[in-house]
């Protein structure tokens, strides 16, 4: 399904607090997967992931050019010239179509490239200072800041960390920032692809445990805030450990929840958008 990004306007997604807030978590996060990919045997790195037909090394390949992308779109923000090519992306066949071609590297090539893209994007954002985390750059939802741009490839990488290492039985190390700041900007995806098609309002809630993370998610004049607000009556509130919720947010797992028909356009843009359905 091909999206539309919203350029030209405020940022479709808002979040609440400190825009750099977000710049720790994500530089621990992409620093220590390096290192387990650097661990892996090539036997590891031909076994399937959870992404249905890739292997770990395709899932490698991919956040690949998901960082490399990250990294022209902050740059480009910050040199006021915001990119827009994400205007004809299909979320699902784009992707796919970059990593068949390159499934014929070795898993020493696909380290190095990886290797390479992360540490260029870690670098670009090390090097942010106030006015950069709250430029503007583009990402699937369209043109927002780049601290918002962050939180988004903090949660795509944070997934797909998963992806790669439970198939291989290995855990994945938990800190409590980056599963709250992967919930909070995956709590707003949903509405927002909703919103470039659309001009609904409502809210949404987030109570969840382990680590506790209370927010809620509204849905009103154009655009999407996550805040900490007091959350009204009539809200749909979600439940439960924040990883399971994190993970039925990401479309890899179903809800244990009932979603109330009226409320489930708030939960299912990332489904609708990758045309697919959340695992059992």
């Amino acid at each position: 399904m091909q999206i539309s990004p919203r350029y030209d306007a405020e940022p479709i997604v808002r979040l609440d607090g400190t825009p750099s807030a977000v710049g720790s978590p994500m530089l621990r996060q992409r620093r220590r997967f390096a290192e387990r990919l650097s661990q892996l045997s090539p036997e590891q790195w031909e076994t399937p992931s959870r992404c249905e037909g890739w292997r770990v090394q395709d899932v490698v390949a991919h956040l690949t050019g998901t960082d490399q992308f990250w990294n022209l779109s902050i740059q480009s923000g910050l040199a006021g010239s915001p990119t827009r090519y994400l205007a004809s992306f299909d979320p699902k066949s784009t992707p796919a179509a970059l990593v068949d071609a390159v499934r014929g590297a070795d898993p020493e090539e696909a380290l190095a490239a990886y290797l390479e893209a992360d540490q260029a994007l870690c670098a670009t954002v090390e090097a942010l200072d106030a006015a950069g985390w709250t430029a503007i750059g583009e990402a699937p939802v369209g043109h927002i800041t780049v601290s918002g741009i962050v939180h988004h490839a903090l949660w795509d990488a944070w997934v797909h960390e998963r992806d790669v290492l439970e198939p291989l039985g290995l855990d994945q190390e938990l800190h409590a920032d980056e599963i709250e700041a992967s919930l909070r900007y995956a709590a707003a995806l949903a509405p927002a692809f909703a919103l470039q098609t659309s001009s609904a309002t409502g809210a949404l809630a987030l109570d969840v445990h382990e680590p506790d993370v209370r927010v809620l998610v509204t849905v009103a004049d154009d655009c999407v805030s996550v805040t900490t607000a007091e959350v009204p009556d009539g809200v749909l509130v979600l439940r439960g450990g924040a990883v399971e919720v994190l993970e039925a947010l990401s479309i890899r797992a179903a809800w244990r929840q009932p979603i109330p028909p009226e409320h489930g356009w708030l939960v299912a843009g990332l489904a609708e958008v990758f045309e697919s359905s959340p695992a059992g």
